[in-house]
């Protein structure tokens, strides 16, 4: 499936759709090709748990977020998409001073479910510090006012 949605078009809609959602964790996209996305959480003090290490919520979001907008670069504009499923692994530390990285890719996208796998990585480091599956439940077209 072609991409729909590029990846400023994607930060764009998340900016206007969900302002909140970018108001504790900052997630960029860095690349968005068909069926794949690597985006970046930018970390900040505020992410850290005590001993220094990245929080397991900052890790869900990236996976959560950027899953989204891997879905919406392949379908376009459905702000109703909704996950119906997020399992992750924490793997090994995510280190402070770097941002998380998140390589995700579709392994289902049908009508009305999406299946996906991330992994997420501490910056310029080659060893993953998550693995995340996640479901999605897509709004029937009629829903979506589409025919």
């Amino acid at each position: 499936m072609p991409v729909v949605m590029s990846g400023p078009e994607l930060e764009a809609f998340l900016r206007e759709e969900f302002p909140e959602a970018q108001a504790n964790v900052t997630v960029k996209v860095d690349g968005v090709g068909e069926g794949h996305i690597k985006v970046r959480a930018l970390i900040d003090q505020r992410h850290l748990r005590p001993g220094g290490v990245v929080s397991g919520p900052t890790m869900m979001w990236l996976a959560d977020c950027g899953t989204y907008l891997l879905i919406l670069s392949q379908i376009g504009k459905v702000a109703g998409a909704v996950t119906t499923n997020l399992n992750i692994n924490f793997l090994r530390p995510g280190e402070a001073g770097r941002d998380l990285i998140g390589e995700a890719r579709l392994l289902k996208l049908g009508q009305r479910l999406a299946v996906a796998e991330m992994s997420v990585f501490s910056e310029e480091r080659p060893e993953p510090i998550a693995h995340v599956t996640l479901t999605y439940s897509i709004p029937p077209r009629t829903v979506l006012g589409v025919k």
